[in-house]
């Protein structure tokens, strides 16, 4: 499912009437998205060439839309028993923009079983290091996190705490648990680090997790289609 492109020498600009009906066609697939976490990744891909599509955006545009039409069973399941504790898998594609060398941010917030929000972006600065890169990530989830947290106080649901948050690089949890500045992580905008101060007020508890078993790498990078078929069925599809 993950979008091939055909090298910039053979891909053909599009004409006028092509270009609006590729604009067209992102839009739906970006409204889609929010009950398909599955295409996130491909859709926020193919969405950064809205200004100037060519042939191969649209080629990988209809392969996305070949996928969609041999999975019309696939949508979020939210399941009616459940412990309701918050739960996050947090990842990152180090430096993955060819042009801006800007790495993607990825997540995925269970609330007990059930998925209930999830997010690939492209971070705004580029990353030193793929630890930084890692690091803002979880910063973005935890941010997401606290975000959740006050809808549920406000809701006046009781839940538990704290939040469990999966990550699986060990240098940024290590940079979350030392409160000492170092060589490595001075650069980091101060923002960065509520996720030290979170993890301090016990409003989340990092955990380390294999990279196999990551979730969130379903919306930071390509992936062979085992792998990507695996990571939708625990997606909850």
């Amino acid at each position: 499912m993950v979008p091939i492109y055909s090298s910039s020498a053979t891909a053909q600009p599009l004409n006028d009437a092509a270009t609006t009906s590729y604009c067209r066609l992102i839009g739906k697939l970006i409204y889609l998205t929010t009950t398909r976490p599955d295409i996130t990744f491909a859709v926020n891909h193919l969405s950064q060439f809205l200004f100037a599509p060519n042939s191969s955006h649209q080629q990988a545009a209809t392969r996305v839309l070949r996928y969609l039409k041999g999975t019309p069973g696939f949508g979020i399941l939210l399941h009616r028993n459940s412990t309701l504790q918050l739960k996050a898998f947090c990842d990152s594609d180090w430096a993955t923009c060819l042009d801006t060398r800007h790495s993607i941010t990825g997540f995925s917030i269970y609330l007990g079983q059930s998925l209930i929000s999830w997010r690939s972006k492209k971070q705004q600065t580029v990353s030193r290091s793929s630890s930084e890169a890692e690091y803002r990530s979880l910063a973005s989830t935890v941010c997401e996190l606290q975000w959740l947290t006050f809808l549920l106080h406000e809701f006046q649901i009781p839940f538990i705490s704290p939040a469990i948050v999966y990550c699986d690089n060990q240098s940024a949890i290590q940079i979350a648990s030392n409160p000492v500045f170092h060589e490595r992580t001075k650069h980091i905008e101060i923002d960065c680090h509520l996720v030290r101060e979170k993890v301090a007020a016990g409003l989340i508890k990092l955990l380390p997790i294999s990279s196999s078993l990551q979730i969130a790498d379903i919306l930071t990078k390509p992936l062979p289609p085992p792998s990507f078929q695996t990571l939708c069925s625990k997606l909850g599809l």
